[in-house]
């Protein structure tokens, strides 16, 4: 498929980018998008919860009170469950949250989710931004230009460039990654998708 390639100022530049039809106009695969956005997310887990158990909780090394005579349950220690301060009955114990993907299922997602976008017209091709320094002022002109202010959306870059996401790192809804360090969720958590043109070539490279 062939995209127009956008300027800066948000007129249409006369050039157009083809996009691979094995990666933007695919049957997109439901079931494997959701295995890869849930593996993302368990991968972003610490995993470092944790609660005391009765061994663990300070205090308790004295019986509170006698056995017998007071009319009152009996007790042996203040670590119990049973009590305030106790410890916890099965708590949550730190554990690894992260699942293993096949590179073919993970590189299948993403082209899912790039279809989708490509389906419901999200993407938006436009020249390389050059900034010399960063410049807020300049990278929301530019959004703005291109329709895309206040929209939630994903710029995929050729590669690092610090001055682009120092200039957009502080703007709402925005989010700006490398093309071929973009994942499944974060090519769908978003409205509009905006790749520079030499991106593009990063990206399908990245997936195949």
């Amino acid at each position: 498929m062939k995209l127009e390639v956008y300027k800066q100022d948000g007129t249409k530049s006369g050039e157009t980018v083809e996009l691979s039809k094995e990666i933007f106009e695919i049957e997109p695969n439901d079931h494997v998008i959701y295995l890869a956005v849930k593996a993302y997310l368990a991968n972003q887990r610490q995993g470092t919860h944790k609660a005391k158990e009765r061994s663990e909780v300070s205090g308790g090394g004295k019986k509170p009170w006698k056995q017998k005579g007071r009319g009152g349950a009996r007790a042996g220690t203040t670590r119990s469950p049973l009590w305030i301060g106790g410890g916890s009955i099965f708590g949550p114990k730190p554990r690894d949250y992260r699942q293993k993907l096949n590179k073919k299922v993970l590189a299948l997602a993403r082209k899912s989710a790039l279809s989708y976008k490509a389906k419901a017209n999200q993407i938006l091709v436009v020249e390389d931004f050059n900034f010399e320094a960063p410049k807020t002022k300049d990278f929301v002109s530019i959004l703005n230009a291109l329709k895309v202010k206040g929209k939630k959306t994903l710029l995929l870059t050729n590669g690092t460039q610090e001055n682009v996401y120092k200039s957009g790192r502080n703007v709402a809804r925005i989010n700006i990654l490398e093309a071929n360090k973009a994942s499944t969720y974060d090519l769908l958590n978003n409205q509009i998708l905006v790749l520079q043109k030499s991106a593009v070539n990063l990206l399908e490279s990245s997936i195949n």
